[in-house]
């Protein structure tokens, strides 16, 4: 029987950079995977330089061109695609906007994700939620992945839904996406055999820290390992092409040029939905459903 599943995100591309492995590899088994967007990523930077025109403009025409991304991207691993607040009736793509990195001018508008109603944005997961009825939901850490005000923003707002829910619309299983420190150590030695530099990209030094998702491998207390799902998460982030640079199936960039492996695997770790306490530390399962 499929299950459902719902992978809840800041800004698109980024349900793809961390968890396309997982998508792709639970839509091959025949389970229903959802996607919730929060925003739809105004304030990405364009690499293409015939696409650049869309960075800064006033109308935001780069939300309408992501959206299109984002729904190819959905389209190629076979997810459904749902935007928090979308009002398809008034032509509104997204309730929320990108609100950029912290300090940015963009956290000042109104409409900002940051600085959203936590009731209001709350109450619209929830309502995704209840509508999906999924089985196990996935989102970011309290400091959301690499502390993008609204990746935070997106786990608050999604663990204040899960605390609204009961009942049948309560998933049984919440995760939070982690990577584990020996992972991110292998990735960042192989890049220089996988050629990275022979692509024009910046290899990241030795010594660099790793974001906060970066955690003791202890922590990760699941992993989805599936080779093949990685070719569809390739095909996928070259859907992506305004935020995502793919140079082979085992290295891509973001628009800061830095190289960054295409794993093969993604790591989670499973918490307590109202108290956010993890569950099984120290153990190591292959399924999310294990």
């Amino acid at each position: 029987m499929p299950r459902r599943l719902l992978f809840v995100h800041a800004h698109p591309d980024d349900e793809t950079l961390t968890c396309g492995v997982t998508m792709a590899h639970h839509v091959a088994a025949g389970d229903e995977v959802h996607v919730l967007t929060c925003t739809l990523g105004e304030e990405g930077e364009v690499i293409p330089p015939e696409l650049r025109y869309l960075q800064g403009r006033s109308d935001d025409a780069l939300a309408a061109f992501r959206y299109r991304e984002l729904r190819e991207a959905m389209s190629r691993i076979g997810a459904h695609l749902h935007v928090l607040g979308a009002d398809p009736d008034s032509g509104r793509l997204s309730r929320y906007r990108d609100s950029g990195m912290a300090g940015s001018d963009a956290a000042t508008r109104p409409e900002a994700f940051a600085g959203a109603d936590p009731d209001e944005a709350a109450e619209l997961v929830a309502q995704v939620i209840r509508a999906v009825r999924p089985e196990l939901v996935v989102t970011y850490d309290p400091e959301g992945g690499y502390r993008h005000p609204d990746h935070i923003q997106t786990h608050r707002v999604t663990r204040a839904a899960l605390s609204r829910l009961a009942g049948e619309d309560r998933p049984s299983r919440v995760f939070q996406i982690l990577i584990a420190h020996s992972w991110a150590q292998q990735d960042r030695a192989l890049l220089p055999e996988l050629g990275a530099a022979a692509y024009g990209l910046v290899l990241p030094g030795a010594d660099d820290p790793f974001p906060p998702s970066v955690v003791p491998d202890a922590r990760v207390t699941h992993v989805v390992e599936d080779t093949a799902a990685r070719a569809v998460k390739n095909a996928a982030l070259r859907a992506h092409r305004t935020q995502v640079t793919v140079v082979s199936e085992d290295v891509h960039a973001l628009s800061n040029n830095i190289a960054a492996r295409t794993s093969e695997r993604e790591g989670f770790g499973r918490v307590e939905p109202r108290t956010w306490e993890p569950i099984g530390i120290g153990e190591r399962h292959r399924s999310l459903f294990s």
